[in-house]
């Protein structure tokens, strides 16, 4: 198990990393749902390890940045 929490919080850098990077270079906008899934995800793998790793700083922040990708992702398909 622990194995795989700590997979999941490296697949949350790299795709934090990743979705900032694309957004930043303009390969996708703010309203791309690919964006909110792929940053939303992220941030969900870093939360989990987070928590895990009982860091809650990060694990709440993670978890905030999580709600906002919903939300977003919400707002564009509905």
């Amino acid at each position: 198990m622990k194995n795989w929490i700590e997979i999941f919080g490296w697949y949350g850098a790299v795709a934090v990393i990743v979705a900032y990077t694309l957004i930043s270079f303009s390969f996708l906008d703010a309203d791309n749902i690919w964006y909110h899934l792929i940053i939303g995800s992220g941030a969900l793998g870093i939360m989990v390890v987070s928590f895990y790793k009982k860091s809650y700083q990060p694990a709440v922040l993670n978890l905030i940045f999580t709600l906002v990708a919903v939300v977003a992702i919400l707002r564009i398909v509905f």
